[in-house]
């Protein structure tokens, strides 16, 4: 059993679904288990993209564009569904998901580029949904409010998801764009248990952090809410309704829930993670997660991996539909406007002008 390295969410770091060969650690009989694991340094390379939008067609996400400044996110969520994309750079998605983070340097400019292209046709852009725009690299790099300021000046929607305090640093663009129905956050809650918080997601803003970075967007006139994600059997199911409230009393205006997701190498991570910090409820947990996914770790299939089925899912969407009509919540954001867009592409200017 590897050991957890401290600030750290995976345990280990395994190898990825498309390598051949496979390691294990074990104890050489020089006591070497027991030493405390040596310190994870994070590192910052450079992706070298050729395109930033990102486009899906899923039916059970409600936007069809995404960008992703950074792969890799240094938050080191255990349950993050994006660490197997990793695997596609030839890295592990467990402790080099955390520590071997990936830049796009350009994605300003290629996101003018792309947004000036004459068969562009707006849909509100969803920025940071695969890993957090605003993780601790962006502090100095300032990609997302590069971004964000393109987003702006082309008067382009975009809807942001973080967990991060440090989106607040971009609260006047956001505020700007808000008043002008352009923008839309969603803070994202999995607890506000701060020992949880700590195991589970070790270098994302503390519960309460969050919940503050809620009101003060909220007070700025940005439409937020608030996104329970995911929602961990036994662990954190019990604290829905006491997240709903904490995040309306605080200025959201909508709310919305995922399940916790296992696709891929994710499984194993995490069940590594209950073994190390809950192995008395490790069992309960991931029997619980299995009835709700069909007998099986993950179920992928549109209009159930949100959600799950079961007792146990339809237990839990009962309780968040109460909950949030209780409080006055919304079931989503409101739609953005997409009319306001402007191209700015060379020649073009003139038509816009005044």
């Amino acid at each position: 059993m590897s050991r957890p390295r401290k600030g750290r969410g995976a345990a280990s770091n395994p190898a990825n679904r498309f390598e051949s060969r496979r390691s294990v650690d074990f104890d050489d009989g020089w006591g070497t288990a027991d030493e405390e694991p040596a310190p994870l340094r994070t590192t910052v390379s450079d992706d070298r993209a050729r395109s930033i939008i990102n486009y899906n067609d899923s039916p059970d996400i409600p936007f069809d564009r995404s960008v992703n400044p950074y792969r890799g996110c240094e938050h080191g969520c255990v349950y993050c569904y994006a660490r197997p994309s990793h695997a596609f750079i030839g890295l592990s998605p467990g402790l080099d998901f955390e520590s071997k983070i990936l830049r796009k340097a350009n994605a300003a400019a290629l996101l003018r580029a792309e947004l000036d292209k004459p068969g562009y046709r707006c849909r509100t852009i969803a920025l940071g949904v695969n890993t957090d725009a605003w993780q601790p690299a962006e502090r100095n790099l300032g990609i997302t409010r590069r971004v964000l300021e393109v987003l702006a000046e082309y008067r382009h929607p975009v809807y942001t998801l973080s967990k991060s305090s440090l989106i607040e640093r971009d609260t006047s663009i956001l505020a700007a764009m808000a008043a002008d129905k352009l923008a839309s956050v969603a803070i994202s809650v999995t607890t506000l248990d701060r020992e949880l918080a700590r195991r589970l997601e070790p270098r994302a803003a503390a519960p309460q952090r969050r919940i503050e970075t809620i009101r003060r967007l909220s007070e700025q006139g940005i439409p937020v809410g608030v996104l329970v994600a995911p929602i961990l059997p036994v662990l954190s199911d019990s604290e829905l309704e006491s997240i709903l409230e904490a995040a309306r009393d605080a200025g959201a205006a909508w709310a919305s829930y995922v399940m916790l997701r296992l696709p891929l190498e994710i499984a194993d991570l995490f069940k590594e993670w209950l073994a190390e910090h809950y192995p008395l409820k490790a069992r309960h947990v991931m029997s619980v997660v299995r009835d709700m996914r069909e007998g099986k770790d993950n179920d992928s299939a549109f209009g159930r991996r949100m959600r799950g089925s079961g007792v146990f899912a339809d237990l839990t969407a009962r309780r968040f539909e109460l909950a949030r009509r209780r409080l006055g919540l919304a079931s989503g954001p409101e739609d953005l406007d997409c009319g306001r867009f402007r191209p700015l592409r060379a020649g073009q200017l003139e038509l816009f002008d005044g």
